[in-house]
């Protein structure tokens, strides 16, 4: 889903009108309108109040592909016409891939000890020479 779907899909499901979310965004209908049409690509900082209107990370509202799954649940019961939508995010995928990341990391980190230490080591070796002939 792309952002400016992902845009209107969160308005609606607020049941709001494209002239109510203009009017939080202190912004023409028409402006608005276009971002979620995708006509006009929305700054980063009206990206953000977008976010903020929706109660949601700019992260999460950024978040593309496949992964991001939406469920609506609507209360229909008299005086509450409220719909909630929790986004839950797949990301397996990606946290498997950042531990793997992660551990390359370390093993590397682990290696440049062990090779900091050897060569300390002969270092220490090459001083005591050193100070040996110096004697």
């Amino acid at each position: 889903m792309k952002v400016h779907e992902k845009i209107r899909f969160m308005r609606q499901s607020k049941n709001w009108s494209q002239d109510e979310m203009a009017e939080k965004l202190a912004m023409s209908v028409n402006g608005y309108a276009k971002i979620e049409q995708g006509k006009t690509d929305a700054s980063f900082s009206k990206l953000e109040q977008i976010a903020e209107i929706f109660d949601m990370d700019i992260v999460e509202l950024l978040a593309l592909g496949e992964k991001n799954v939406f469920f609506l649940m609507g209360d229909n019961s008299i005086g509450n016409n409220s719909i909630n939508m929790l986004q839950v995010t797949d990301v397996s995928k990606e946290l498997a891939f950042e531990i793997q990341k992660l551990q390359l990391m370390l093993e590397h980190k682990n290696e440049l000890l062990a090779q900091k230490d050897s060569q300390i080591a002969k270092l220490e070796k090459i001083i005591a020479l050193m100070e040996n002939q110096a004697a």
